[in-house]
């Protein structure tokens, strides 16, 4: 990577983790004082488009499929220590929240569908991952929603398929939860 290229990426990423500061109202108290989540009011929530495709399990998933429903996206790869970290706190999540609707959509980010199954398989999660080496689905994301640059990030997707809230890092029960109770 050439040192300019470099320091685009390095802008970039500085621009979107501070965009998070801006002045958008958070659902609760989820935000305050930390600046790697952002939400939107309800109003000024940017569409999510439908993210679809071949399933690390060899079918097809999309987010229309789940239309509806308040759905957490969660971008992730198998070598991503807090990707690892974040996973039984995902999954704790859809335990807590299934039943009322919440859905989760992985957005894996491996080279190869093995080393994404045998992540699934090790953290037990039983909600589909997109397969997405290449990042095309993350790329048709709006503009400024979140940075691409790097994992984990969540995506919280509240009932009508608008953006409510993005958080850049590892996730916790704990966080999510202020986000979704609102939503749900």
């Amino acid at each position: 990577m050439t040192k300019t290229r470099h320091m685009c990426v390095v802008a970039a990423a500085c621009a979107a983790v501070l965009a998070g500061c801006s002045s958008p109202a958070p659902i609760s108290d989820a935000s305050p004082g930390d600046p790697l989540i952002r939400t939107w009011k309800e109003g000024e929530r940017p569409a999510v488009p439908d993210l679809s495709g071949p399933s690390l399990e060899g079918g097809t998933v999309s987010l229309s499929d789940y239309r509806g429903k308040v759905v957490l996206i969660n971008a992730w790869a198998s070598y991503c220590g807090p990707c690892r970290a974040e996973a039984p706190e995902l999954k704790k999540v859809q335990k807590k929240y299934g039943a009322r609707g919440l859905r989760i959509l992985g957005l894996d980010n491996d080279a190869g569908r093995g080393a994404g199954l045998a992540f699934q398989k090790q953290y037990r999660l039983d909600y589909p991952s997109l397969h997405d080496p290449s990042g095309k689905q993350l790329l048709r994301l709006p503009r400024g929603v979140v940075t691409t640059q790097g994992l984990p990030f969540t995506i919280v997707v509240d009932s009508s398929g608008k953006v409510a809230a993005v958080r850049m890092g590892a996730v916790t029960e704990a966080r999510l939860a202020k986000i979704i109770e609102p939503l749900l």
